[in-house]
């Protein structure tokens, strides 16, 4: 699977926090059916390496399903274990390091021009620029003019209004947190989980 090429169709890569690896479920199996198809779940949530194993169990290869947050060698072997599809990771983490070796696919953190030559040369698929939101769309623009071969994801305060802003502005897809799942992490409502990710998707 070329995970880039698939990014670059899908554009969207929801991102999941969540209070329990049920509730992580929970959301997982509403975005996909919303028509959300590449997600990743945060290490953040408790039991996420279970959550991405069932996710994994109970749905078709052609969902992208990654771990999100990998800081730790061990939380990288883990994942891959459980059968995550990709690995994403706030910055040059030794966990980043790990998947490389792994052979996971690996969308790395960073925000200035050199990390992103950094990130690109441990061998990352996509640079996740992170925070997206301090700098802008503009920014993405900027970086992209030294580093036209850099595939850039927006993270970071992304929403339904920006997003198609770093798109157009060269990010090869948006990863999307807090707006898109709103409360439905910790409890909310997965019919407004729903609505917004088809919002999301129309935009």
């Amino acid at each position: 699977m070329d995970l880039l090429a698939e990014l670059r169709q899908r554009t969207i890569l929801a991102i999941i926090r969540a209070d329990s690896a049920d509730r992580a479920l929970a959301c997982v199996d509403t975005l996909v059916e919303a028509g959300i198809t590449a997600l990743e779940i945060s290490l953040t949530t408790p039991g996420a390496v279970e959550a991405i194993q069932q996710a994994r169990a109970a749905h078709n290869p052609s969902i992208l399903i990654g771990a999100g947050t990998v800081l730790t060698p061990a939380q990288a072997d883990e994942v891959a274990a459980a059968g995550a599809t990709f690995v994403v990771t706030p910055a040059i983490t030794r966990g980043a390091h790990r998947a490389v070796d792994l052979g996971l696919p690996l969308l790395c953190g960073a925000l200035t021009p050199t990390e992103v030559v950094a990130a690109l040369d441990l061998g990352a698929t996509a640079i996740k620029i992170f925070p997206a939101k301090v700098h802008g769309p503009s920014y993405l623009r900027e970086l992209a003019a030294p580093l036209p071969h850099a595939p850039l994801i927006a993270v970071g305060g992304v929403d339904a209004k920006s997003a198609p802003e770093y798109l157009a502005a060269g990010a090869v897809a948006v990863g999307v947190g807090s707006p898109l799942l709103g409360d439905a992490g910790t409890g909310g409502s997965l019919a407004d989980l729903t609505a917004r990710a088809k919002a999301f998707l129309e935009i």
